[in-house]
């Protein structure tokens, strides 16, 4: 290692600004140009040197080169890029998951929808219900009217329509308890 960069390496481990400036001018350009190279991305370039040369400055009083300032440089932006390329893996995994957990999901709800004792429980159920709770939740659940909808057409108070919806929710809960994840599914429509 030459003299002169043993002396910038002393520099910049005692924070010396000037000596800072003067590698982020020498190396940053040819370093973006690296980061370019492994990410296939600019704008995720420039952050990954960014974050590089900020770690430099950050933890510049524990900074031990032992080799070039040129290889610690490079060295430092291969492992950053490698680090967000393993994160960018992680999340798109995750995300393809979410997916297919979303569509599983929908598709369980959707074969339960057709099951026949959940049909015939369902029916039961608001077959229970006092005959304007079971209107107002027809209205609401089969037929997709809001409140104020329902209480014009049936000439009731808003205020009646929600008071009866959550009797008809209640009543219906409790007769379809064991069906209660997909009445989740269907309430929340």
């Amino acid at each position: 290692m030459a003299l002169a960069e043993h002396v910038l390496i002393g520099q910049l481990s005692q924070q010396n600004e000037a000596a800072f400036e003067q590698v982020f001018k020498e190396y940053y350009k040819t370093l973006h140009s690296y980061a370019c190279t492994l990410l296939h991305d600019d704008a995720n370039a420039e952050e990954m040197v960014q974050q590089v040369f900020f770690k430099l400055w950050e933890r510049a009083a524990g900074l031990h080169i032992s080799g070039s300032i040129a290889a610690y440089l490079y060295r430092a932006v291969h492992n950053e890029c490698l680090n967000f390329l393993k994160h960018q893996k992680v999340k798109a995994k995750h995300r393809l998951h979410v997916v297919y957990r979303m569509r599983e999901e929908e598709r369980v709800g959707n074969d339960a929808m057709y099951d026949p004792t959940l049909i015939n429980k369902i029916g039961e159920a608001m077959n229970d219900l006092p005959e304007q709770c079971r209107t107002i939740f027809q209205m609401s659940r089969f037929e997709q009217l809001k409140y104020r909808e329902i209480a014009d057409k049936l000439n009731l108070s808003v205020k009646t329509v929600e008071n009866q919806m959550g009797k008809a929710l209640k009543i219906m809960r409790a007769k379809l308890v064991e069906f209660i994840s997909l009445m989740l599914f269907l309430i929340h429509q």
